[in-house]
């Protein structure tokens, strides 16, 4: 197989390269550097191209978008730009449904306690410290040490 790579006249342009020409298109519609009819007639030629050539011909007389800038980040740098996985373990919104259980199972355990005390007429120690405080402890832990490693000792 020859290495050298073709000229854009001659490489068939793939349907990535066809939607990123009328990405392309569009900015420059919405920036007003083309009518509507030269829009919708460019986005046509470029739905038919076969050509990469053909396609950098449509975009040609437009500028070509800025570059950012690079971004100085303090902290933990990521390996590569497309790393974007959550973070392990529970999700923010699952952690909090998660409190909001513990919130439920307080208020019921307490009121059980109240009725206790009050039927026994004393307070009763209040019990349902220990299964809550447990409960909130792993809670705790899971958002300290969000995979299911063991903590570092």
């Amino acid at each position: 197989m020859e290495t050298r790579s073709l000229p854009p006249n001659r490489m068939r342009a793939s349907d990535t390269d066809r939607d990123l020409t009328i990405d392309r298109l569009a900015v420059a519609f919405s920036e007003g550097r083309l009518d509507h009819d030269e829009y919708e007639r460019r986005v046509g030629e470029a739905l038919n191209a076969v050509l990469v050539g053909e396609l950098r011909a449509l975009t040609a007389d437009i500028p070509s978008p800025p570059v950012p800038a690079p971004r100085f980040h303090h902290g933990r740098v990521r390996d590569t730009p497309g790393d974007h996985r959550p973070p392990p373990g529970l999700p923010w919104s699952e952690w909090g449904q998660e409190w909001r259980w513990w919130a439920t199972a307080g208020g019921l355990l307490t009121a059980l306690w109240g009725a206790t005390s009050v039927l026994g007429g004393e307070l009763v120690l209040y019990w349902p410290l220990i299964p809550l405080g447990i409960w909130a402890a792993v809670l705790l832990a899971s958002a300290i040490w969000p995979d299911e490693a063991e903590p570092p000792c």
